[in-house]
């Protein structure tokens, strides 16, 4: 079956930096948008970022834009999320999502992984 296990989480200061990977097994994602999402406490999941299959054409949400990247590399079926400038307002369980349309909606992903948390302190 098809698997997206993130990694890389954990507790940073404001202004530090992390770097998310996301490992796809059971699917090959060359065709496949890939994307990052969050959930804050007491928040609904909200869209972080996507990536065409490509890698030629990213898409940010304006409140990460300047300060996260999407990456992904192909051959080994992982896409990354490397975050700077951290704030205390980006702490959340950060998921990755597979699909195959260019679309900030979570609805629009079909799979899923668990997440992973990130933790800002000030």
């Amino acid at each position: 079956q098809v698997q997206l296990v993130e990694s890389g989480g954990g507790l940073v200061q404001a202004g530090g930096s992390l770097r998310l990977s996301c490992a796809v097994s059971g699917r090959t994602i060359s065709k496949d948008v890939l994307g990052w999402f969050r959930r804050a406490p007491g928040k609904e999941r909200e869209f972080v970022a996507f990536i065409t299959w490509s890698g030629v054409s990213t898409y940010y949400a304006d409140s990460v834009k300047g300060r996260f990247t999407i990456s992904r590399d192909n051959a080994k079926n992982t896409v990354y999320l490397q975050m700077n400038s951290l704030k205390p307002e980006d702490t959340a369980v950060y998921y990755c999502a597979a699909g195959n349309s260019l679309s900030s909606s979570d609805r629009r992903y079909d799979y899923w992984g668990q997440g992973t948390q990130v933790t800002v302190s000030s």
